[in-house]
């Protein structure tokens, strides 16, 4: 999101936090890119070998591996996230809700995956309690709707591995468990679970925290929900925002590959925007291969390794070279479905306003500039 929208949500985030670290990311739309270090982990980090394909999770006996659903096109419904420094915060003042009539326009047009950020500190306001009946119902609802009209939907806690700014599982004090983030998927898989079009997304855009942690993270989660029963698509992502174009120059090559669930039914979730720093806070783009290349990095990776994944978040705003190069990256995708089950566009959503990226229909009921190349490669 350009800087002066992040700045504008972020006030009572950096008022309530402290920390200008974190107000950034944390401040709902996962564009609005932290300053030094973490802008510089976003990029990429020192190189690191891939290991060889490991073998699968153990799987439980009797129970098959569910099959994939054919590849997926869509977009995220953003707007319970925002202003995460007001919790909880009300909804159509702190926070927006998507429509159904925004699911409409886009079920119309032929997506059929939506991505759905929503905060856990408002569907759960303490670690290990109960789940918030009212921000639940939202959550619900729109799930619900979206699902009964075809598409399948994708629960993501967008929250960058923090519960009220602290890593899961760290030694900082008041930091939740990894038992508790547990605590959370288990409610959220029980409440789920029925509807096998919602796919669980474990955590959105992970950064600033040691990769082995993280996986401890994701994996004392994954048994949680399947220890409810469920049998659900998971999404696991990586640290360093789970960039596509670091991912196989970084520790996510190795340690993420000691994902375990005993259904084998997951796969990965990267990020990728189209910007120079791939941080999706500029109106410009590099070239007009850029988000190939990134997303062909990550895919060798993947393919060596007999892994597949989403592309949970990528965007670009609409001049010729961003809008060119929106589809060489589709493209790849769509010819390497071995790899990509889908993904879903960074955004759309009822607060959005002038955002350089957002797919939301103009007032007069036009659509914007990047829809044209998203709907040619559906």
């Amino acid at each position: 999101m350009p800087r002066t929208l992040a700045l504008t949500l972020a006030v009572l985030t950096l008022a309530a936090c402290g920390a200008a670290s974190d107000a950034g990311p944390e401040d709902g739309p996962s564009t609005a890119t932290p300053s030094g270090e973490a802008q510089t982990d976003r990029a990429g980090s020192a190189a690191s070998t891939p290991s060889p394909a490991s073998p699968p999770s153990p799987a439980i006996p009797g129970v098959d591996r569910p099959e994939l659903p054919a590849f997926l096109s869509g977009t995220n419904l953003s707007g319970l996230e925002f202003n995460s420094g007001v919790i909880p915060g009300k909804a159509y003042f702190d926070y927006g809700v998507p429509t159904h009539a925004e699911v409409d326009y886009f079920v119309k047009k032929g997506f059929r995956f939506f991505r759905l950020p929503f905060r856990w500190e408002r569907i759960q306001p303490t670690a290990g309690g109960e789940l918030d009946a009212k921000y639940l119902g939202y959550v619900k609802d729109l799930a619900s709707y979206a699902t009964g009209k075809g598409a399948h939907v994708l629960l993501d806690v967008h929250n960058y591995a923090r519960y009220r700014g602290k890593v899961i599982g760290s030694d900082t004090d008041g930091a939740v468990t990894a038992k508790q983030f547990g605590d959370l998927w288990s409610r959220l898989a029980k409440e789920f679970a029925a509807d096998p079009k919602v796919v669980f997304g474990l955590m959105n855009e992970p950064f600033g925290m040691d990769t082995k942690l993280w996986l401890d993270d994701a994996n004392a989660a994954i048994a949680a929900i399947r220890a409810t029963g469920a049998t659900n698509l998971l999404t696991v992502p990586g640290t360093r925002w789970t960039g596509a174009h670091s991912w196989a120059k970084t520790d996510n090559a190795t340690v993420m590959l000691g994902v375990v669930d005993p259904l084998d039914n997951w796969i990965y979730e990267v990020h990728q925007y189209l910007d120079s720093d791939s941080s999706g806070t500029h109106d410009t783009c590099p070239s007009t291969t850029i988000g190939e290349k990134a997303l062909a990095s990550f895919a060798a990776w993947a393919k060596a390794n007999g892994k597949r994944a989403m592309l949970g978040e990528f965007g670009a705003a609409s001049n010729a070279t961003c809008l060119e190069a929106l589809d060489k990256a589709l493209a790849h995708m769509k010819a390497n479905e071995d790899v990509w089950a889908g993904h879903t566009y960074w955004s759309a959503g009822p607060w959005w306003g002038d955002y350089m990226y957002s797919i939301e229909p103009r007032k007069d009921g036009s659509d914007a500039p990047q829809m044209a190349t998203l709907l040619k490669h559906l």
